[in-house]
């Protein structure tokens, strides 16, 4: 009698623990103030390195344990700090990315930019596998940059992607009812083919972006006509090649 009353009870505690995820803290919380560990040495003045790892978001990246501040906010905190500490002498900014955000690229890029120009302080940008379209944007304030020869860089572009899913709905009898306040406020949906003018927007709009790179581009960098209409196609390079360019 007893088992028939607590094998529900054990049922409905196991259902509610599937329902919901727990908490297990192995890891100090994001919000707790960044330490200073050395790499290397005990002299002044001292280099700041910050990590560039990944995609460049605004908002904090998902994992198993717990959620890691995203790469914007991680390196403000930490310019914020570094730009309070009169022994930090430079900083190195190692990047390892294929890109991202438009808006986060040039949130970090500005971030980085105003860093240098408040303080003064001399900044590296060093290449690793991938400094990638938004990886490379990050890059431009830096005063220096070196790369691996087995770096892969350049994409100096701005790309926009429509999935389409009309054909495979259609075969599907699938439809979708759009009510809308306006005739564009739909523009880019999936759920149906571009028109003509829709088109031509969305493809000024990306036009408008990709000059905005590549005017900082010539702003930070000294480059020769022939080698920006190479840049312009928005291949990668390797980092040898890059730098000839």
């Amino acid at each position: 009698m007893k088992m028939r009353i607590w094998l529900p009870i054990a049922l409905v505690f196991v259902l509610i623990m599937g329902c919901t995820t727990p908490k297990i803290r192995l890891f100090t919380d994001s919000t707790v103030p960044y330490k200073e560990f050395t790499l290397k040495g005990t002299e002044s003045p001292k280099v700041l390195v910050l990590q560039a790892n990944g995609q460049i978001e605004e908002g904090p990246s998902r994992g198993l344990l717990r959620d890691r501040p995203g790469m914007v906010p991680d390196i403000v905190s930490q310019l914020r700090l570094a730009e309070k500490d009169d022994e930090i002498g430079a900083v190195v900014i190692k990047i390892n990315s294929p890109g991202g955000s438009v808006t986060a690229s040039d949130v970090l890029y500005h971030e980085l930019l105003s860093f240098k120009e408040r303080t003064g302080k001399k900044m590296v940008a060093v290449f690793m596998g991938v400094a990638a379209s938004g990886g490379y944007y990050i890059a431009l304030p830096a005063d220096r940059i070196v790369a691996h020869p087995t770096t892969i860089t350049g994409s100096v572009g701005v790309i926009f992607l429509q999935p389409k899913v009309e054909g495979l709905m259609e075969k599907l009898g699938v439809g979708v009812d759009v009510s809308k306040s306006g005739d564009k406020k739909d523009m880019g949906s999936p759920f149906r083919t571009s028109t003509e003018e829709e088109t031509r927007l969305l493809n000024a709009l990306t036009e408008e972006l990709g000059q905005r790179f590549i005017n900082l581009l010539q702003q930070h960098r000294s480059i020769s006509p022939e080698a920006l209409a190479e840049v312009r196609t928005a291949r990668i390079f390797l980092a040898d090649e890059a730098r000839q360019l």
